[in-house]
């Protein structure tokens, strides 16, 4: 009897329920659910990197004694040394802290601020809706690095400075995708019916709408974290990001292209390889979102 409960909850059973569901999604989704589990898998680890940077990083990212200056990559320095002797494995590492820190909050503060303006702009039409509309498109119509430029250069370098100058051009993406929502699904069926059966406003927008609209926002906020990283990068490279005590990967960058004429590769390649990364992992993660919540695949 005691042998029979130990071998139905034993890990090998465990795993093997788990690789069936697995083999499952794959049947139902294909190659979407791959390469979200891919993005997932990469967004996993650069969090754990960031969370736990001490236990990947042999030293800690001013640290001046790591080793000679602009070493090569070796066993001792897995990505080299840069001019001021710091382990750049060890930056590239606590880096990861930086920049997801930065992209995350930037996009939860723009879902934040253009998730209920579009929700409220679309059901309630009419003037406000027409202004408000008009200011988010003389937003959106900016590129959107310009404008994280323009906004960073006025506010200044800072975490703070740089994670408001990138959420404020993500605020019309947020508007312009609920706002559209919103204008179909008020005029569905079940809203006229809960509003017939005396639902208020707040409880059509909050109990009937926006929970139609969570799935589509699950996918903007991982596409806009990607973009986010990349933003970031790139303020940082010019030097309008942040303070030059915390490790960055766009700061790293713009230090070492001065250094890549001499053949030290590795002060850009690293970090560039981490933004790339961490962008396409977050982009891969949206992406198969995108097309797994598509209802229309279903269907197939």
């Amino acid at each position: 009897m005691n042998s029979t409960v130990k071998a139905k909850y034993s890990p090998a059973s465990f795993l093997g329920a788990f690789l069936k569901k697995i083999s499952k999604a794959n049947k139902t989704y294909g190659v979407e659910w791959w390469i979200m589990i891919a993005g997932i898998v990469i967004v996993l680890f650069m969090l754990f990197t960031a969370f736990f940077p001490q236990v990947l990083a042999p030293y800690l990212p001013g640290d001046q004694d790591a080793g000679t200056q602009l070493e090569a990559p070796s066993m001792q320095h897995l990505f080299g040394t840069d001019n001021l002797n710091r382990d750049i494995f060890s930056r590239v590492i606590y880096g990861s802290r930086t920049i997801l820190g930065v992209a995350f909050a930037a996009a939860f503060l723009s879902s934040i601020i253009g998730i209920p303006l579009g929700l409220i702009s679309g059901y309630a039409g009419g003037v406000f809706d027409r202004i408000l509309s008009l200011v988010m498109d003389s937003i959106y119509s900016f590129p959107g690095l310009i404008l994280a430029i323009a906004f960073a250069a006025m506010l200044g370098p800072g975490v703070v400075n740089i994670t408001l100058a990138v959420s404020v051009i993500y605020i019309p993406t947020y508007f312009r995708l609920v706002r559209g929502q919103v204008l179909t699904l008020k005029e569905e069926l079940y809203v006229e019916a809960a509003r017939s059966i005396g639902a208020g406003d707040s409880a059509i927008l909050f109990k009937y709408i926006f929970p139609n609209v969570i799935a589509t926002v699950a996918i903007v906020f991982s596409l806009n974290i990607a973009d986010a990283i990349m933003t970031e990068a790139a303020l940082s490279y010019i030097g309008l990001g942040l303070p030059a005590g915390i490790p960055d990967w766009g700061m790293d960058i713009s230090i070492g292209k001065s250094f890549l004429p001499s053949g030290v590769w590795w002060m850009i390649t690293f970090p560039g390889l981490a933004i790339i990364l961490l962008a396409l992992g977050f982009t891969m993660l949206g992406e198969g979102l995108a097309e797994i919540l598509n209802p229309r695949l279903l269907e197939k």
